[in-house]
């Protein structure tokens, strides 16, 4: 798995970010996670080897800006130039994954258009109250390749009028000590509208609490991911 963290540090933005594992792995190091700076590996994109072939490969995804939002007002400034190295990378695809949906049209690139081919946008939303804030929004946007996160998932959402033109739906619980407790029953309908709309659905982390059938599970950090794919309920349209 490819990433790249053009910045770092992030202002929390709505009631998902109150246990925001940035700010949780920043504090170790005594480090204040509200304060964007820009990363060494600013440039990764492009950055090429002595023989000139680039360190990240063609054909590869790269996960962008897992430590801070891709959108926060306070990277505006290096913004210009990380499109720029998008476009430069056309064969290799970036995935961003936002709170921020609604400064999109304020962020985007003049030959923007209809969207990067190479670009895909995730949606974050963690209950209804913001699905029915961001996701209207995310709806009409001009990007060809969409989807949801449902991360962390602090209550039932209903996305029914909102899985048109989205590829896939992502459903994690909360991780660390202070977690909220994530439903089982959430994540089963959400899958549940997936199917109904043929769309693709991944449960990929269960959080530290998870209830189920009444009963709450306290699941060790390094088991999360582990534990959700045991589930079995990841969906694929078929092709």
């Amino acid at each position: 798995m490819a990433v790249w963290n053009p910045w770092h540090g992030c202002i929390k933005y709505s009631e998902g970010c109150d246990n925001c594992y940035v700010y949780r792995m920043d504090k170790k190091y005594e480090r204040d996670s509200s304060k964007v700076t820009i990363n060494k590996s600013f440039s990764l994109p492009v950055q090429k080897y002595k023989n000139g072939e680039y360190k990240i490969k063609s054909g590869d995804i790269l996960y962008t800006c897992f430590s801070s939002d891709f959108f926060l007002d306070d990277a505006d400034v290096w913004r210009t130039k990380a499109w720029e190295m998008m476009r430069e990378r056309r064969d290799i695809n970036f995935l961003i994954i936002t709170k921020r949906i609604l400064r999109f049209m304020d962020c985007i690139p003049p030959d923007w258009g209809d969207g990067y081919g190479n670009v895909i946008i995730f949606c974050t939303v963690e209950n209804q109250k913001r699905a029915d804030e961001r996701l209207p929004v995310f709806s009409k946007l001009p990007i060809k390749h969409k989807g949801i996160v449902c991360s962390p998932l602090l209550g039932p959402i209903d996305l029914g009028d909102y899985l048109c033109g989205i590829e896939q739906v992502t459903v994690a619980g909360e991780s660390g000590y202070n977690a909220r407790v994530c439903d089982y029953n959430w994540i089963l309908s959400i899958r549940e509208q997936c199917m109904e709309q043929c769309v693709d659905f991944k449960f990929s982390q269960t959080g530290a609490k998870l209830r189920k059938d009444g009963k709450l599970y306290y699941i060790k950090r390094k088991y999360q991911h582990s534990q959700a794919g045991k589930a079995n309920i990841n969906y694929q349209k078929l092709i």
